[in-house]
């Protein structure tokens, strides 16, 4: 099977289950968003300097933002069995999540003011990696209105911003980068 189809020459394209859409539907946008922040990740996993236990974390969530894609591809006129077909994000993800953000944020010192995005290079990634999973919320939340998803997606993709803020914070303290404080406009 080649990878060049021809039928979203229209600018349509295919929803699991059946129909089609145009390519700027609110659920094809947030389809792209998922999209690009999982390889954004991948970019993120290329990196050598990257430590244990991000590597194992980085693939499971890629794993969840392919799901997050195949979850919110379902026509809503597919049939029951087409939409079983499709895994979904779980409460168990959603926990993983926030048993990641609660490791790495209890080997960092407590924050006491905001923290300029930057640092490392990876550490640099992650936090433009969080503003990525920002936007596919933002793009999933708008979708839900018109079309609901499940509430697991929605806290996944929120405790996901969550998880690459805290993972650039560690990313920042293995390089032994020292984070940068807003000063609030104090010269």
């Amino acid at each position: 099977m080649s990878i060049v189809t021809k039928t979203g020459d229209q600018g349509e394209t295919g929803r699991f289950g059946g129909g089609r859409v145009s390519k700027s539907h609110h659920r094809i946008e947030a389809i792209g968003c998922a999209d690009e922040l999982n390889s954004a990740i991948g970019l993120l996993t290329a990196r050598p300097d990257i430590p244990e236990p991000a590597p194992g974390d980085l693939k499971r969530i890629q794993d969840a933002c392919f799901t997050i894609g195949g979850e919110l591809s379902i026509s809503p006129e597919a049939s029951p069995e087409a939409q079983d077909y499709i895994p979904r994000v779980s409460a168990a993800d959603v926990e993983f999540l926030e048993t990641r953000i609660t490791a790495l944020e209890g080997s960092l010192p407590p924050q006491q003011r905001f923290i300029l995005p930057g640092g490392s290079p990876a550490a640099a990634m992650a936090f433009w990696i969080r503003t990525l999973a920002r936007r596919a919320e933002r793009a999933v939340a708008a979708s839900s209105q018109a079309e609901p998803v499940s509430p697991a997606l929605l806290q996944y993709l929120n405790r996901l911003a969550d998880y690459f803020y805290a993972l650039a914070r560690f990313l920042n303290a293995r390089a032994g980068v020292e984070e940068v404080e807003w000063q609030g406009g104090k010269k």
